[in-house]
């Protein structure tokens, strides 16, 4: 009878187990498509034996927990790939915008600038022809509008970017907070000797998505996970998380701030440190080549135009306003003079010379900054501007491959296969349906027992 009672306790055993095999790859089944579900498996371990004098009997099959199967260290990789891949993208996306700017085509400064130099030879040919003269003029504005345009679409697309460094770090907020509710939950149920599965893929869920936003430091200890960025500054401690604030500074440029401490500096990952490489020295450095091409062009068109004369024999002033030192030539490129009979083409005073307007259309082929010629200039300007999409483009390519080799990699380990789990379900389904065979033959056998004493 106790040995009926034995097998009948070891079949119910396998049942259990089996059945809550058959629920974990029902789980594994539901979640083939949910993001960051890391794969679960059961793991049974046979039951303690029971020992009889020199005989031991098997005593079952125990599950002795329910993993999630995933690589701590790959997850690192993904979450530092992912703090690379985001930088990339938003340089690149940013400089995109920038590009048309200088794109070599009709329109831009370059173009203004040969026609500028053009209307200059077309006035050599009738020096007194006040529709030539006007014509020089009018290119000659073009000229001061393209720089004038070029530099406030730079100036406002720092402006755009600092928008959206203001949502990122907004968005930063949001997450971190989130984390720091899971750490709190997985914190409450680990003490409890609960399994957290569900909610440590959640978290790191939230993680990558952090990553994206701004370089991720992750922290484990006893005490639960801490979220740093690279340089230290704290995002989360255990349920615990720490606001980052965005502040102008005397310039207007937003900064970005930790428990008081400028942060801006120290980013190194993710989308925020993209748009602040942009916003803080591709731009800024575009804004200074623009601005030394501005003055250096005025000033030497300037010197040339005051060696000569104009219709009325007087000596040529200023062709352009003298730009002022420092930043802000090319927003401030204007034309000085507005009446045509002031251009000085005479390099005599006589009113059918054209010799300085020989003077001034060799500004075109002369070093006017550093040995550089404006062709020169503003052409390194155009390649330096290409040359940041094309690198930028082709390392995003670059980390977007690496990155989608360890999401394959870990898709490898933590995903589901259906195929798999199709397998061990039918697998489980078999030993569910001999387990329950066992129970039947036993309460059979039972019955048999308990009732011989009638017959």
């Amino acid at each position: 009878m106790s040995n009926l009672t034995g097998a009948m306790s070891i079949a119910i055993g396998a049942l259990l187990t089996d059945q809550a095999a058959l629920q974990t790859t029902s789980n594994n089944i539901a979640n083939v498509n949910t993001p960051g579900y890391s794969r679960q498996r059961p793991i049974m371990v046979e039951a303690d034996p029971v020992v009889f004098g020199s005989l031991t009997f098997g005593n079952g099959v125990v599950l002795q927990k329910v993993e999630s199967l995933r690589d701590a260290i790959l997850e690192l990789r993904l979450h530092g790939e992912t703090q690379q891949q985001s930088r990339l993208d938003a340089v690149v996306s940013a400089m995109r915008q920038v590009e048309p700017m200088f794109s070599g085509s009709s329109g831009d400064i370059g173009d203004q600038l040969s026609k500028f130099f053009n209307s200059i030879q077309e006035l050599s040919t009738d020096p007194s022809s006040p529709a030539r003269r006007q014509g020089v003029l009018t290119a000659a504005n073009n000229l001061a509008n393209a720089f004038r345009t070029v530099s406030g679409n730079l100036q406002q697309q720092r402006n755009n970017l600092d928008l959206s460094v203001s949502q990122a770090a907004q968005q930063v907020n949001v997450v971190t907070k989130q984390i720091a509710k899971l750490n709190g939950q997985i914190t409450m149920m680990q003490n409890l000797h609960q399994d957290t599965s569900s909610f440590e893929d959640q978290r790191t869920v939230l993680i990558r998505q952090l990553s994206g936003l701004i370089d991720v430091s992750v922290i484990r200890s006893d005490n639960g996970l801490t979220l740093t960025t690279v340089s230290g500054t704290a995002l989360v401690a255990g349920d615990r998380n720490f606001d980052i604030g965005t502040q102008m500074d005397v310039s207007g440029v937003l900064h970005i701030f930790s428990q008081g401490a400028d942060i801006t500096g120290t980013l190194g990952g993710g989308e925020l440190a993209g748009l602040l490489a942009v916003r803080d020295q591709k731009i800024p450095g575009l804004l200074a080549d623009l601005d030394t091409l501005a003055a250096g062009l005025a000033n030497a068109l300037n010197t040339a135009h005051r060696s000569g004369f104009d219709l009325n024999g007087s000596g040529g002033g200023d062709l352009f306003v003298p730009p002022s030192a420092g930043p802000g030539a090319a927003a401030s490129f204007a034309v000085a003079i507005s009446d045509p009979s002031r251009l000085a083409a005479s390099s005599d005073g006589s009113p059918g010379s054209n010799g300085n307007l020989a003077a001034l259309a060799a500004v075109s082929d002369q070093p006017v900054v550093a040995g550089q010629t404006p062709r020169d200039i503003y052409a390194n300007l155009v390649f330096q501007v290409g040359n940041e999409v094309s690198n930028g483009l082709a390392e995003l390519n670059a980390s977007t491959l690496i990155l989608q080799q360890l999401q394959d990699q870990r898709g490898s380990i933590s995903g589901v296969s259906l195929d798999e789990e199709a397998a061990h379900m039918i697998e489980y389904q078999h030993a569910f349906a001999a387990a329950a065979r066992v129970v039947t033959t036993v309460s059979d056998m039972l019955d048999v027992a308990v009732n011989l004493g009638r017959y």
